[in-house]
């Protein structure tokens, strides 16, 4: 459908101020792609509005003239969830930057969707508080874009994800109408559309204000990083840790790609201790609680490392220190980004138990691939983040990084696990969801995103697989119908 964009810019600019209006080309490329840059799309306009009332007054000009819509955060996304792939408004949350209330007394917060990650700590931080879901990508990503994806962190093996920390959303749905999900407390009897709407991937509307709850800070905090000589010894290690009863806060993996990068990129850095170079992993544990509790769980975590076949074990008990301890594995993704300008991030889940086998299939498909892969990712919950890394510019590179990623997930879901973790379905992996789901799966989906969204304006062509985007669905459907398989019509085109 074609929509007369100059006359929208105009409505626009009558709604919110100018600056609030981005309609220059030059300026359009900053929101062409978010942190999956193999696909770029320029959206025709932007707009940034700063409170609840004016994202209503958007959302309804555009039910009114039936333009679709794409809300954006900070962009960090690595999906390619907030990317306009076809001609969509982008509405960016990114000046929608306050904290609206701080409850102390009940443990909440309510902020709006484009405070980032990690502002949220840093404002109860002297109080005696943290926000626990803490992604990579925390000094930059926005608290929208994770509800929007449901996002993770270092910490979720204890302490979960962004749908565990969330206690009530205001939300302006597709047609403009202004609405509250979930009631603020931690239990409440009606359904549960909160939970509905986190990891809806801005295909439900938008949210605008954000009920988040805050954790008491513990009273004692230790980080353990082991060497192994090999990926399997560290699995091992995490296997035993985990079996044993303990639960870390955290618990990271890094193989040697990983780690050569990371050196090389923090070297000089005052303070920081190299990686052991030589090692095949490194295993980050942090454990936290009473002191005594801590204590005793470092003690045994220790010793399980050096049974799994630890090389050494370093313990950090200060603050600083644990930082330190922490820095490479929160400069991973950038250290490797140093060598290799161009990669794509892949983020796939399987259960603990399969972490070694799956890993060696990996190395068996970089090497089949021709292309390097580092591992880094949340080993507690089988969390991977496998990046294949390459020189862009080479001939049908990039549809083999696509490839490779494809695998990479086919692995994943055959080993029992998930096609993403905490970075979102997006456009890039709509073509496998049907992997997962079926078909009656598939259209129970749909019939809830129509309850919000009956004329499928918010977010188009994002999440589910559809024959013009994807030609695996297309292969798949044609053969179920050639079987005779009666499909229902929502299951096949989206």
């Amino acid at each position: 459908m074609n929509h007369d964009w100059a006359a929208l810019e105009r409505g626009l600019r009558r709604l919110l101020p100018g600056r609030a209006v981005v309609a220059a080309r030059q300026e359009l490329l900053t929101y062409d792609c978010d942190g999956l840059t193999l696909n770029r799309h320029q959206p025709p306009l932007v707009v940034l509005p700063e409170t609840t009332a004016q994202v209503a007054a958007v959302l309804r000009l555009c039910h009114e003239r039936g333009v679709p819509f794409v809300a954006r955060g900070s962009g960090t996304g690595l999906s390619g969830g907030a990317v306009a792939e076809t001609e969509a408004l982008v509405i960016a949350t990114s000046r929608m930057r306050r904290v609206l209330e701080l409850d102390l007394e009940n443990r909440r917060v309510v902020v709006q969707p484009g405070v980032i990650n990690s502002w949220v700590t840093r404002a109860v931080a002297g109080d005696g508080f943290y926000y626990a879901p803490d992604p990579s990508s925390q000094v930059a990503c926005s608290i929208g874009g994770n509800v929007a994806e449901n996002s993770g962190g270092v910490h979720c093996l204890k302490y979960g994800v962004t749908s565990n920390h969330v206690l009530a959303l205001e939300v302006v749905l597709p047609d403009g109408t202004v609405t509250t999900l979930g009631s603020g407390l931690d239990e409440s009897p009606e359904l549960d559309l909160r939970g509905a709407f986190i990891g809806s991937e801005g295909t439900l509307g938008i949210a605008t204000a954000i009920t988040l709850r805050l954790l008491r800070a513990p009273q004692s905090v230790a980080v353990l990083l082991a060497d192994f000589s090999s990926m399997e010894a560290a699995g091992e290690a995490v296997r035993l840790v985990t079996a044993a009863g303990v639960l870390p806060a955290g618990m990271e993996m890094m193989d040697r790609l990983t780690i050569e990068a990371v050196n090389d990129y923090l070297r000089g850095v005052e303070g920081f201790e190299e990686y052991p170079a030589d090692a095949a992993a490194v295993l980050l544990i942090e454990l936290d609680g009473q002191e005594r509790e801590v204590v005793a769980a470092a003690e045994l975590a220790a010793g399980l490392c050096r049974e799994a076949g630890a090389r050494q074990v370093r313990q950090a008990w200060e603050e600083d220190e644990r930082a330190l301890l922490w820095k490479g594995r929160k400069s991973a993704i950038s250290a490797l980004g140093r060598r290799f300008p161009s990669y794509y991030l892949q983020d796939g889940v399987v259960p603990r138990s399969a972490l070694p086998r799956v890993l060696a299939a990996i190395e068996a498909l970089s090497e089949r691939f021709g292309l390097p892969v580092a591992n880094v990712f949340h080993a507690g919950d089988g969390n991977l983040h496998p990046l294949i890394l390459y020189r862009d510019g080479e001939a049908g590179v990039r549809e083999r990084v696509q490839e490779l990623g494809a695998e990479i997930l086919r692995l994943c879901v055959d080993a029992g696990g998930s096609i993403t973790g905490e970075h979102g379905v997006g456009s890039d992996k709509r073509c496998y969801l049907d992997w997962m789901y079926g078909p009656d799966d598939l259209a129970t989906m749909q019939l809830l995103r129509n309850a919000f969204d009956p004329l499928r304006r918010a977010n188009p062509g994002k999440i589910f697989p559809t024959p013009r985007s994807c030609g695996e669905s297309a292969r798949r459907v044609q053969v179920l119908r050639a079987e005779g398989v009666q499909l229902p019509a929502e299951a096949v085109v989206f």
